[in-house]
């Protein structure tokens, strides 16, 4: 299939006040990682871009913040059946920006989205927007203007956990999207319009970080950044939001721990946890990278690894059967291609994998899935995040060991335990993070998502994703 002649993007443009506002200037280009080819472009931002924006979502701020909470639903009910009947384009789009197989594509990033909103709603119509404590009303009102900078590598399912419960909230949005992965922004800010949402409410700007998303964290008019990005990146956010003393929402990196207890079945152990390190071929915050393995077990599970890699052959993203497609782009291939030759040198132990691209892929920014065990949990591979499809296993004493292990890195975003039930309970209460998976428990979109220590601050999703977006005013009588 050929994506670029099938598929039609839009002339570059921005999306401000409710309309497409084509490329005054220079055009970055968005690259499809599995060909090398120059498919769509968008305009390269400039911070008086940003200023329109920001115009256009400050004047819409009053009306859209006087409406009902449930007239903010009914918009967001028909932007999710937009979302559903675009999500073969969609699905497309996105594997053509950043190189996801067109299967996970339409599960997980069409499909999430999706989700996603669904679930933002329904706590939206649950919310307490106002409650009497003694003599005092509490009242829950909008912050204001919203500035959302989003990642490249699930570009829809990020903007929508940002973009919702912030709508839903009351409040206006000014977006930048990755320049990466751009196109799905426009087509989500076209459905947003054709649901009713009034223009002005939502806005996109595209660009570069140090362009575009320096100049949203520093603006004056805008009263709060939401940020999915690496941790260094997420640094440099709060420093700019800072001199105007703005609310930041940091979701940052992640080098989630797996810990498969002594009384775990270990083939679903290994089966589950290679799919949540290797899935969106390992770009993912959450992804399980560390699997912690009981040392005396650790032969036998790199022996089930072995046969399960098998499974994730290199192929090209548009094959239905593909479940490893390229890294989001060149830049990306070499950074991960720089761990696992560190990985090497550092002495752990090469599994499956390696340096250099797979057979068959001379072009294209493929690696080949690599796994490593015998890994020191002080090593680089086992301490920073890599974001790619490289597992470490980590050999462990006991529980203690364990869970030191776990909490070893700078970061505190999610980890998984799999084992007997109380077991890993007893273990998942000792980690540090945001969130835990205990036996591949189902996706929760109404529960908070959000890291511990240098994984960021602030909660996604249900609930306490929309509090994020909100003021509290307490009225005594």
């Amino acid at each position: 299939m050929n994506e670029s002649a099938e598929l039609h993007f839009p002339a570059p443009s921005h999306w401000i006040d409710g309309r497409a506002v084509p490329a005054s200037g220079p055009l970055i280009d968005v690259v499809n990682p599995a060909t090398g080819a120059v498919f769509a472009s968008v305009p390269r931002g400039t911070a008086e871009d940003v200023d329109r924006a920001v115009d256009a979502a400050t004047a819409a701020f009053p009306g859209w913040s006087a409406t009902s909470p449930a007239d903010r639903v009914g918009v967001l009910k028909r932007v999710v059946e937009g979302m559903q009947l675009r999500s073969d384009e969609i699905a497309s789009t996105i594997t053509a920006e950043m190189g996801a197989p067109i299967s996970f594509s339409r599960a997980a990033q069409a499909g999430f989205p999706v989700a996603s909103t669904s679930a933002a709603i329904t706590a939206a119509e649950q919310f307490p927007w106002t409650e009497q404590v003694e003599n005092s009303l509490i009242v829950r009102e909008p912050i204001g203007v919203v500035g959302a900078i989003t990642p490249w590598n699930f570009p829809l399912q990020q903007l929508v956990t940002k973009v919702v419960p912030a709508l839903l909230a009351g409040n206006t949005v000014v977006l930048k999207p990755s320049e990466m992965s751009p196109v799905s922004a426009r087509i989500f800010a076209e459905i947003a319009t054709d649901a009713g949402l009034p223009a002005g409410v939502l806005n996109v700007v595209h660009g570069t970080g140090p362009v575009v998303g320096e100049a949203i964290s520093r603006h004056p008019k805008i009263d709060m950044i939401s940020f999915t990005g690496s941790t260094a990146a997420g640094k440099r956010v709060s420093v700019a939001a800072s001199e105007t003393v703005k609310r930041v929402a940091l979701e940052l990196g992640g080098k989630a721990a797996h810990i498969i207890l002594p009384d775990a079945d270990l083939d679903e152990a290994v089966i589950r946890g290679l799919a949540f390190a290797w899935g969106n071929a390992g770009q993912a915050c959450g992804a399980y990278v560390r699997m912690l393995v009981p040392a005396d077990q650790q032969d036998e599970v790199v022996e089930k690894l072995k046969a399960a890699a098998a499974e994730y052959a290199v192929g090209d993203p548009q094959d239905e059967a593909t479940r490893m497609g390229p890294l989001a782009s060149e830049t990306q291939r070499e950074r991960v291609e720089g761990y696992i030759k560190r990985g090497i040198a550092d002495g752990a132990t090469l599994v499956v994998g390696g340096p250099g691209r797979p057979e068959g892929f001379e072009t294209g920014a493929y690696v080949k899935p690599t796994i490593f065990s015998d890994v020191d949990p002080n090593s680089v591979i086992a301490q920073e995040e890599i974001f790619g499809p490289v597992l470490v296993v980590i050999p462990y004493t006991d529980d203690d060991q364990a869970v030191e292990i776990a909490n070893s890195t700078i970061y505190g975003l999610n980890g998984a335990v799999t084992g007997e039930q109380d077991h890993a309970m007893a273990i998942a209460r000792r980690l540090r993070v945001g969130q835990v998976d205990i036996n591949g428990g189902a996706i929760n979109f109404q529960a908070p998502f959000g890291g511990y220590k240098q994984s960021g601050n602030g909660r996604e999703m249900g609930r306490a994703g929309i509090e994020e977006f909100l003021e509290t005013k307490a009225i005594t009588r």
